[in-house]
Order: structure tokens, then C-alpha cells, then sequence
């Protein structure tokens, strides 16, 4: 028989649903006369777990994490209706058990690391082999140990070469040999002859793991493609499938852009590019091993096996050239290294990058000129933490001046013969116009184009370049069809797609609409209903709602009768809280937290009995008479700003906003002088955040910085947390919030926490209706002009802000046209939204834009006397 491999990823291996359809492939493909080996990563979220481990072991917080560990694997175990079996059982006690000695040593080695993540997909096929076992499939369970062999590295760490497994005495055994393993791809007859004897008609094995001298290995994140990969080449299999959440690889993030299209077929030399340039699909280390022996990948989705796929094979004929994908890269850090000295100088590079080896620092990206190097540092293949880079910097010092540049992003435009058609690209290029470009570098390879530029632009270029350059393109051979045709039949049913509040009130919204446009609509039910989820975090004893997001009087007025406060910035958003809340309510009910403002601002908000925040020496310095004898919180800036753009990130040394944690002392000093009381530290990171753990990070830091501070008995944590914007995002977990900020609490003796919710509470409850007044076709580009623009809804302008947009007109017709939604306004800027794929659209259709009801109406303009937007409130 004829070997095929079949990758499941972590997703695809935690559900019944996956499992079954894992036991209808293994079953196609023995129907077909080939004999599957099954290669499983471990169950969704177990190895980060499991990387967890040894510092949760060393805090003494292991016990949470065990359990947890524990209930997803007998949560899959009762859902395939199977028992834990005695050796899972043995195995999670192990892990146990490594816990608590590295709990005693107070150490976890690279050895004893790489034994506890291999157990995640030792665990995940144990429970997956019994199960597709109890199905009818004649399966055997396979140690990859046995079947992977990892190099011994020499203490030079020299790479061996292909085929030498044996490098003979003194391993390096450290953090690279145990947990960045390699293992040879050539076909291995040996191995082939054990397996074949093996009486079952399909094998599963593990990703990830490998074997090496009697100890275990991992081959690093993302390992389980690779191993599959490599297994196919060792077997010479017919061909290696890899199983993920989507159908292959896109010409763009689908989930950043929904227009981007299915790529069909790709060569080896192209989807190693779009890989290594960022994409997320495969590893980029999966694609050598089959390319060395030609064997076919084929990328599937797990959800929908009989959707569409992309194959990866050798084209003998690529074709013209052209532009296959864009990907990008963010987190990337640009070093620049200047100095005259270096033209004509014989060994200049070869000293420079010999310092970056000696730091184990890996180059991705280099820009040569007369004077200059400028190289990016890839932070999927660099640990920059504990100082690296400075140590870095420091011994490059001798040879050059050196600038470091952090969190910038990097866009790749992949394709085939780029140099050729550079004269057809040139029109995408004046997207970077107003851009800072940090570094241009072209491949040599001839496969890409890769600018590097600030992060906050990254997704604003990404969508703005993709209609560039796949505007117009149809269906054929290489491009299939686009995420959104390929997901919209889905979408449709109950199971994927729950409606939106405006899809079931659509009726309602185009009679709005008639009366007048634009004009923004909010949704009761909504704010109520995000209200509720937030007095339900339990950690939280007080929510203030930040009025600046949205300060329609009827939203106020839900908002004040849902239990919620109100934080001000500004004298009138006082007075105008003052008057939703009523005189029961208002004391106690009101938050200010002024930047930059006049002391007349302060004396006011204590005038109104509210909460006063100050984030500046100067206030308490310069008009101490103002805080005597009064109570207050203090901004401080955490270090460390969140959110999708610069402008709404707000803190770090670059934001206007917060004091210094190294300011604190002479606070304490200048309050004592005032006879003011310290009562809350408070700070707030940005917006836009996804992250549960970033408020357990905030809430710690304050609470660091109160200890010593005897009438701090609050931490207010801000806002910022962030809504779901594109379809099929899935919310903030406030239940993960809500276990983040316990941790806080049972570790620090805090007697209240306050967050301070703005967007969080309105966005979804908002839609911005816009009127179609004209449709302009130039050349391939289809432009959608409607009564509303950045004047009505100026984040896109400002942050970048992505925003659905549907034609509420021809709700649930099929989208065919790409096009760019734009608004009356006479600036550049005055786009709602690039390569929107809407259904035919004609003059006079009504356009929905989602997702509006913060910081919509209250940033609207009357710039070029267009007027404001009217606001309108449904209920029930």
C-alpha cells in the first residue's frame, strides 16, 4: 500500500464533530487503497497550558492550571463518549507530579519543558485512537518518538548534513536541542519496512514531538505541520493533507479582509514565501520536506471537508508573472547600523552579523547601501526579552551607530517574476505616500516586495493595497472564489450565524432612512444587554460608563437605569450626567478623569460631589488649596499601550497621558503637603483589547504601586475592551476578565475594583444609514458614493477603523462587486470603506455601516457645512 499523511490541527482534534470527520477521511482514504497515518496536535489551548506550567509550578498556582488541564481532556473524553482510560489518568498525574518537583527546585530545565508539551499530543491521540477505534477504524497508535529521530546538535551547533543523524559525542543539550528540534526529511526504508509490518491499515501519531538519544524533543511552535510534512517524506507518501479552520491559503488575512480569494494551486517556491512572509495557515518549516520529494500538500477544512482547497505542487509552468497574495508580519523590529566607515570596507558585514550570532539573534529582512545596514529581526524566530537587544546595540556600538526601532510591521507582496511588472504595481505604491517606510527590500528569488512600516498602518495598507491589486480579478485556475462567497452559505444558518439586532429591524431602519439620511439608529436592547454582562464580572465592584463614547440623552438615560456610573472628561459631560442621573443617584455615581485641564475643572467636579482623577504633577503642585482635605485617584501610565492604532493606545512614554511610576514618591510628598487623600490608582491602556489577561496585567501593576500607599483602597483598570467588528470575530470572554481580575484580588488586599467601560457598552448597539447618491466606474475600480462620509463617521479616517458595511436595500442578496464606499466630502481621506463586496448597488439604496454607536455621532462634524447626523433610539 501507498502511505498519505493527514495533519489535524489543535481545533480540529477537540470536538465530536472533528473526530468524526477524521474517522470519515481515514476512511476515504483506505477506500481508496491508501494507507493513512493521522498526525494530531494537542487538544485547543493545552499547549499553552502546558508552556504555562512551569511558572504557574513555581508561584504555586499549578493546582488552577491542572485542573483545567484535566477538564479539557475528560470534557473530550465524555463528549466521544469514551472513559479517561488509565493511561491518560497516569499521564496528567506525571504531569502533576513534574509540576510539584519543579515547584521543589524551584527549576524547570529544557529537557524537563520539552516532556511536559510533549504530553499535549501524546494525551490528544491516546484519547482520539481509542475513540476512532470504538468507529469501526482499524487504527493502531504510533509513539512518534520511535519514528522521529531528532540531530544531536555538537556544542558549535553546527546544522548536520542532510541524512547524518549521528553526530557522535558532546550534544549541546539546551534550550535549541530540547525544544527547537530538527529532524531529517530523507526517505527512511527502515522505517518504512517497521510500519508495514504493523497489522492495523492506518496509524496516529503526534506532532510536534520527536525523539533523540532516549530523550523527548519538541520540534518548537507550530511543529506539528512540520512533523507531518517530514513523516510524508520519510514514508514517500502519495501526499500529505493538512486539516485546519480554513479551506487553504487566501491572497490576504480573510479575516481582515473578507474580499481576499481562495488560492487553488501554488508552487512549492510560492507558498513557502507566503509563509514565511506571515501567513498563518502552515509553518513555513512544512513546505521543504515535500518540495525535496515533490510530494503534493493539500490544506482542508476541518469544518467543511467538502469546501474548496489549495494545493502545493511543482508547476512546471507558473505562468506570467503576477501578484499571488499579500501577507504581513507584525511585532518586527528594524535595527539600522550607520557608518561611514563601512564603503570599501573588506569584512564590515561579516563582523557586524557575526555579533548577531553571538547573541543568537536571527536576521530576516537586510537593506544594504554605502553607509548603511539596516536588517529586521523576526519575533516568531527571536526571544527579544531580558535585555537582548541592548546587549545587542552595545557590542554592535564598536562598528557602527546603531538605531533600534521596535513594533513596526512588515507587508509582502508575493508573486511570480515581481520584478517584471514593477511598471504594473505602480499604482499600488501611491498607498505608502503618506506613509513612513522604515526599509524596501525585493528577494532575490524574485517572489516578493516587502515594505516595512508603522504597526497602526499595517491593516489600513493591507486593505487598501488588496483592492489595488486583486480588483477585478475572476475565478480561474489560480484564484477561486472569495472568504465570503465561499462562508456565505453558511452564514445563513442558524448554527454560524446568530442575526444582528439590525438584521432582524431592517423594516424599521428603512423607514428611518426615508425620513432622512444620514442618521444614526441605537438599539436598546443592546446597550442594556452589554450593560448587564458587565455588572456581571463579579471581580468589578463598580462600572462607570465613559460618556464620551456616546452621549445621546436616551442612551444615558438606559445606560444611568442599568446600574451603570458615568466618567467624565469635560465640565458639560458633568452637567449633563448630573441630569440623567437625578439627585438619588448622582452622588457617588460620577467619575472625572480630566487631561491637561484647567483648575476650574477640578474645582467643579469636587463642586459635584464626583470622583476626581488627576494624571499630572502640576494640579496638586501648582493649586494644592484645590485638594485639601479632599479624596482623589491618580492616572498612572502601566508602560505599556494597547489597541489597534497609535491614537487610541494610551500609555507608554510616547502618550500625553498618565504620571510616571517613578513620580509617585514626590506625589505622596506634594499630597501630604495638601492634606489630600490617595484614595484609587487608576490607569487605562488603550482601546480595542482582546486580550482577557490585559487587565490582570493592569490591575497588578497598580497594585504593586500601592503598596506602601495606606488610604489606597481602589484600582481602577479603565476601559477598553474590545467588540467583535468583522464577521465571524467572537467577543471579548468576560468570564476570562472576570477570573483575571480575581487572581488580583486574592493576591493583593484591594478593597474595590472599578472599570470604565466606554465603546464596550454602545458599539453594537449603533449602525450609521447612508444614502447611495452616485456610482463611479474609473478603469477597474467601482466607486459607491453615499450622503455620509468622514464628517458623519470620521474613525476610519482617523484611526483606520474597519467597519462592516452592508446595502440594507438588498439585504441577503448575493455580493459580487468589490467596490470602494465613499462619502461627500472633498478630502482624500473621505473613504468608509475599500474592496467592499456588495451586491449590484444603485442609486438610491440604503447602506448600513455596523458597529457605529461609539465615538460616531459625538466625533461628527459640520466640516464643509455638510451638517450633523440626526439620532434615532428603538426599543423593544
Amino acid at each position: 500500500m501507498s502511505w498519505t499523511v493527514l495533519k489535524f490541527g489543535g481545533t480540529s482534534v477537540s470536538s465530536r464533530e472533528r473526530w468524526n470527520t477524521i474517522a470519515d477521511r481515514v476512511r476515504h482514504e483506505q477506500a481508496a487503497g491508501l494507507r493513512p497515518v493521522v498526525v494530531c496536535s494537542a487538544i485547543a489551548g493545552v499547549t499553552n497550558l502546558l508552556e504555562s506550567l512551569p511558572e504557574a509550578a513555581r508561584a504555586g498556582t499549578d493546582d488552577e492550571l491542572m485542573k483545567e488541564l484535566r477538564s479539557k481532556h475528560s470534557a473530550l473524553a465524555a463528549e466521544l463518549e469514551l472513559e479517561l482510560g488509565e493511561l491518560v489518568v497516569s499521564m496528567l498525574d506525571e504531569i502533576g507530579r513534574i509540576a510539584k518537583g519543579i515547584a521543589l527546585i524551584d527549576e524547570a530545565s529544557p529537557r524537563t519543558r520539552a516532556r511536559l508539551l510533549a504530553n499535549g499530543e501524546l494525551l490528544s491521540t491516546l484519547i482520539g485512537a481509542r475513540f476512532l477505534q470504538t468507529q469501526g477504524v482499524d487504527i493502531g497508535w504510533l509513539d512518534a518518538r520511535e519514528a522521529m529521530v531528532a540531530w544531536t546538535r555538537k556544542a558549535s551547533s553546527a546544522r548536520p548534513a542532510e541524512g547524518d543523524e549521528t553526530l557522535g559525542d558532546e550534544p549541546q543539550r539546551g534550550v535549541r536541542w530540547f525544544l527547537s528540534a530538527e529532524v531529517s526529511n530523507t526517505a527512511d526504508e527502515s522505517l518504512q519496512d517497521r510500519l508495514a509490518e504493523r497489522p492495523e491499515k492506518a496509524l496516529i501519531t503526534q506532532g510536534f514531538i520527536a525523539g533523540a538519544e532516549g530523550e523527548t524533543v519538541v520540534l518548537g511552535r507550530g511543529g506539528s505541520d512540520t512533523s507531518a510534512a517530514i513523516l510524508a517524506a520519510k514514508l514517500q507518501a502519495v501526499r500529505c493533507e493538512i486539516w485546519t479552520d480554513v479551506p487553504g491559503m487566501f491572497t490576504a488575512d480573510p479575516r481582515l479582509i473578507p474580499s481576499a480569494r481562495l488560492l487553488r494551486r501554488l508552487d512549492y517556491d510560492e507558498a513557502q514565501e507566503i509563509a514565511s512572509t506571515g501567513a498563518k495557515v502552515l509553518h513555513p518549516r512544512s513546505i521543504a520536506p515535500l518540495r525535496r520529494h515533490k510530494i503534493p500538500m493539500v490544506i482542508r477544512c476541518a469544518p467543511n471537508p467538502a469546501m474548496e482547497s489549495t494545493t502545493i505542487e511543482a508547476l512546471p509552468n507558473r505562468g506570467a508573472p503576477q501578484v499571488k497574495a499579500l501577507s504581513s508580519k507584525g511585532n518586527v523590529t528594524v535595527v539600522s547600523m550607520d557608518t561611514v566607515g563601512m564603503w570599501q570596507q573588506v569584512g564590515f558585514l561579516a563582523d557586524v552579523f557575526a555579533v548577531f550570532k553571538a547573541h543568537d539573534v536571527g536576521v530576516d529582512l537586510v537593506s544594504t547601501s554605502e553607509s548603511s545596514v539596516t536588517v529586521t529581526l523576526d519575533p516568531g524566530t527571536n526571544e527579544l526579552g531580558d535585555g537582548v537587544l541592548e546587549h545587542l546595540a552595545q557590542d554592535l556600538e564598536p562598528y557602527c551607530r546603531v538605531t533600534i526601532t521596535r513594533d513596526v510591521a512588515a507587508i509582502s507582496i508575493v508573486g511570480i517574476g515581481i520584478r517584471s511588472i514593477l511598471h504594473r504595481l505602480g499604482p499600488s505604491f501611491e498607498q505608502f505616500e503618506e506613509q513612513p517606510v522604515h526599509l524596501v527590500t525585493q528577494a532575490a528569488s524574485d517572489l516578493n516586495l516587502t515594505f516595512v512600516i508603522d504597526s497602526d498602518r499595517k491593516e489600513r495598507m493591507l486593505q487598501r493595497l488588496h483592492s489595488e491589486l486583486f480588483q477585478g480579478v475572476k475565478e480561474n485556475e489560480t484564484f477561486g472564489p472569495s472568504w465570503r462567497e465561499l462562508f456565505a452559505p453558511i452564514a445563513g444558518t442558524a448554527k454560524a450565524h446568530r442575526r444582528r439586532w439590525w438584521e432582524l429591524k431592517r423594516d424599521e431602519l428603512l423607514v428611518i432612512a426615508d425620513q432622512q439620511t444620514p442618521a444614526y439608529v441605537y438599539d436598546a436592547p443592546t446597550i442594556r444587554g452589554r450593560a448587564a454582562s458587565l455588572k456581571g464580572i463579579g471581580a468589578v465592584d463598580r462600572v462607570f460608563y465613559a460618556m464620551k463614547a456616546n452621549s445621546h440623552p436616551e442612551v444615558l438615560d438606559i445606560v444611568s437605569a442599568s446600574g451603570l456610573g458615568f466618567e467624565c472628561v469635560s465640565p458639560n459631560e458633568l452637567e449633563l450626567a448630573k441630569g440623567c442621573l437625578g439627585p438619588d443617584l448622582f452622588a457617588n455615581n460620577l467619575l472625572f478623569t480630566p487631561n491637561f485641564a484647567p483648575r476650574a475643572d477640578y474645582e467643579r467636579a469636587y463642586e459635584e460631589g464626583a470622583f476626581v482623577t488627576i494624571d499630572n504633577l502640576h494640579p496638586i503642585e501648582r493649586w494644592p488649596e484645590v485638594f485639601h482635605n479632599r479624596e482623589l485617584l491618580v492616572r498612572v501610565d502601566v508602560g505599556v499601550g494597547r489597541g489597534h492604532h497609535k491614537h487610541v493606545k494610551t500609555a507608554g512614554a510616547k502618550s500625553k497621558f498618565g504620571l510616571d511610576p517613578t513620580q509617585l514618591p514626590e506625589l505622596k510628598r506634594l499630597a501630604d503637603k495638601a492634606g489630600a487623600r490617595i484614595v484609587g490608582l487608576h490607569a487605562h491602556s488603550g482601546s480595542g483589547i482582546s486580550t482577557p489577561g490585559a487587565w490582570r496585567d493592569i490591575a497588578t501593576r497598580l497594585a504593586e504601586y500601592a503598596d506602601g500607599m495606606k488610604d489606597v483602597r481602589l484600582l481602577d483598570v479603565g476601559g477598553g475592551l474590545g467588540v467583535p467588528e468583522k464577521p465571524g470575530q467572537t467577543g471579548l470572554d468576560l468570564v476570562a476578565v472576570d477570573a483575571a481580575l480575581r487572581e488580583v484580588r486574592e493576591a493583593f488586599p484591594i478593597s474595590e475594583m472599578w472599570i470604565e467601560p466606554g465603546r464596550f457598552v454602545v458599539a453594537e448597539s449603533g449602525v450609521l444609514l447612508a444614502r447611495v447618491t452616485q456610482i463611479k466606474r474609473k478603469r477597474d475600480v467601482t466607486w459607491v458614493g453615499v450622503d455620509a462620509g468622514m464628517h458623519s463617521l470620521m474613525r476610519p479616517a482617523l484611526y483606520g477603523a474597519w467597519h462592516e458595511i452592508v446595502n440594507l436595500s438588498r439585504l441577503g442578496e448575493r455580493a459580487t462587486e468589490s467596490v470602494h464606499v465613499v462619502g461627500p466630502i472633498c478630502e482624500s481621506a473621505d473613504v468608509l470603506g475599500r474592496g467592499r463586496m456588495l451586491p449590484p448597488t444603485d442609486e438610491g439604496d440604503v447602506l448600513l455601516i455596523a458597529v457605529a454607536g461609539a465615538y460616531g455621532r459625538t466625533m461628527a462634524s459640520e466640516y464643509n457645512m455638510r451638517g450633523i447626523p440626526r439620532e434615532v433610539v428603538l426599543d423593544a
